[in-house]
């Protein structure tokens, strides 16, 4: 059995010229991000691998989880796959998830985390907002080709605030 958790980043800022991938989180974003990892590390074992965009607003977030979780940096990684808004690039990351691991949570970006909790979850959501999170655990034992997956939980930042 696999359960996969998909984070999305907290709410970034459009004030800077920088480029997409340099964004930093507003000061909501970042409370955001840690209210959410505090909140989740309540409810959720830790997962077994954490893996995030190299966007700043993602790994930004990434960063409150790991240490809301006490995540060793050997069970971190960036990969640049995940900076991803179609959701390919997103499902090829978890397919190569080592069959040994039963749980991975990544840490991305929109539309293509909202599509793929819809498309491997049973709980249609509108929108995986910023700093959303959304588990789905699966029956198959493997990472490729997961299908038919329960959601079986969902946290917003607009639910614990």
């Amino acid at each position: 059995m696999k359960t996969l958790y998909l984070v999305r980043h907290a709410k970034s800022s459009w004030e800077y010229n920088l480029p997409d991938r340099e964004r930093p989180l507003k000061k909501r974003g970042l409370n955001d991000a840690e209210a959410m990892a505090l909140a989740v590390s309540k409810e959720i074992a830790t997962p077994q691998l954490f893996i995030s965009s190299p966007a700043n607003r993602a790994h930004t977030t990434f960063l409150f989880f790991k240490e809301a979780f006490g995540v060793a940096d050997e069970k971190c990684r960036v990969d640049e796959r995940l900076y991803d808004f179609g959701g390919q690039d997103v499902m090829q990351v978890i397919a190569e998830t080592p069959a040994e691991l039963e749980t991975l949570m990544i840490f991305g970006h929109n539309h293509a985390f909202t599509s793929i909790v819809n498309m491997l979850g049973d709980k249609y959501i509108d929108n995986l907002p910023t700093c959303g999170f959304a588990a789905i655990r699966f029956q198959q034992d493997d990472w490729d080709n997961l299908s038919d997956g329960k959601t079986i939980m969902t946290l917003f930042p607009k639910e614990i605030r």
